[in-house]
């Protein structure tokens, strides 16, 4: 379900890629919990494709409960919970908040430093 949603999203499809990302979400919720890493990553999904259509508040709520559940989950050096705040760091462009924006993008930064070195490629 969740790569459909993927697929609709790539061709545009946003709102109907809404609602599959929603229904997967509910689905993991049920099945795996709240805080599966898989269910994670679907909250971020809904997130991208909300991002997409302009629902800007909306998506920094969701990134940021997002990346809260990862840290506590995965800690806040996994890369999962790395790829959260750099989603995070998206919505804050996008809305014009680029202090914040680039607070985000230099925790991240430290933190891929710390764990992958300096030198890794990522």
């Amino acid at each position: 379900m969740n790569n459909f949603a993927s697929e609709l999203g790539n061709q545009g499809m946003y709102k109907e890629a809404e609602q599959m990302y929603r229904l997967t979400l509910e689905l993991m919720e049920k099945v795996l919990g709240r805080k599966h890493p898989d269910t994670l990553n679907s909250m971020n999904n809904l997130a991208v494709v909300i991002v997409n259509q302009g629902k800007y508040e909306e998506a920094e709520q969701i990134c940021r409960h997002t990346l809260e559940l990862k840290e506590k989950v995965l800690g806040r050096e996994h890369p999962d919970t790395l790829s959260s705040m750099s989603k995070l760091a998206v919505v804050f462009r996008n809305q014009g908040k680029y202090e914040e924006a680039e607070q985000v993008r230099r925790q991240a930064l430290e933190l891929k430093e710390n764990v992958l070195g300096r030198e890794h490629p990522d």
